[in-house]
């Protein structure tokens, strides 16, 4: 990852996505002055170090900014001197002329039964998810709600679209934890299992959000989904600004 971030055309590329994401490769190289196979090349060298994401859409292939392995790398090092930082996906607001769509990619070991496991039991979703439990019987078309012992009312809720286990959840969700994010109403959220070897690909798409959408909607997830890898593979939990939130005094001084 650190070779890739090396390039300063690479590093730009990633500037271009953290301020419009979703692009094709002919949006992009009309902003670069190097030939389309050229810039091809640095795309893939930033797919395979895990910092952009691809997605297909009709014949189109677009490319994502993934913030997932710079959150890790916070994680790691500078978390335990920064606690007051938010995400760095957190202040983002693009100016896109359709909806925004975010793709967050992360790779964990473990087996798809035990990630499925994790993201739709109440009591395992806690322990990243900041402190909410999710409600729902799992069925398709069933209800969930999004609750924390420490919030007056839901936090959250939605509607199970599609439930596959343990391979795909599609969810609408509906903000409620403040007037800011009830203004913004109904998204989508897919989670996408896919096992490779020993681990899963966890691939989290949150679309359907408005332009402009208020970053609080997006800018959790490499902070939950950061959690979600530490409690999977060391039984530990990931202490983060947004896992702060509701906890009580005690807790923060801990």
């Amino acid at each position: 990852m650190f070779k890739a971030l090396a390039d300063p055309t690479r590093r730009e590329l990633l500037d271009v996505l953290f301020r419009e994401d979703g692009q094709p490769l002919n949006a992009l190289v009309r902003r670069f002055s190097m030939t389309r196979i050229g810039l091809a090349k640095h795309l893939q060298l930033l797919e395979d170090a895990g910092l952009v994401v691809t997605k297909r859409r009709g014949r189109e292939k677009l490319h994502f900014l993934n913030a997932i392995p710079v959150q890790l790398i916070h994680d790691r090092w500078v978390s335990k001197y920064t606690q007051g930082w938010t995400s760095g996906l957190a202040d983002l607001k693009h100016d896109l002329e359709h909806s925004m769509e975010k793709v967050f990619e992360i790779y964990i070991r473990t087996t798809p039964q035990r990630l499925w496991e994790a993201i739709t039991n109440p009591n395992i979703r806690a322990k990243y998810n900041f402190g909410s439990r999710i409600e729902s019987d799992w069925t398709p078309g069933s209800h969930f709600e999004m609750v924390h012992p420490s919030a007056e009312g839901l936090l959250g809720e939605g509607e199970n679209l599609e439930v596959d286990p343990p391979r795909r959840l599609v969810q609408t969700m509906r903000a409620l934890w403040g007037p800011e994010v009830i203004a913004e109403g109904t998204s989508r959220v897919t989670w996408e299992i896919e096992p490779v070897g020993d681990s899963c690909r966890l691939t989290v798409t949150h679309d359907q959000l408005r332009e402009g959408a208020n970053d609080q909607l997006f800018g959790g997830w490499p902070m939950i989904l950061s959690g979600l890898k530490t409690w999977l593979e060391t039984g530990e939990l990931l202490t983060t600004p947004g896992s702060l939130m509701y906890a009580s005094e005690s807790e923060r001084t801990e």
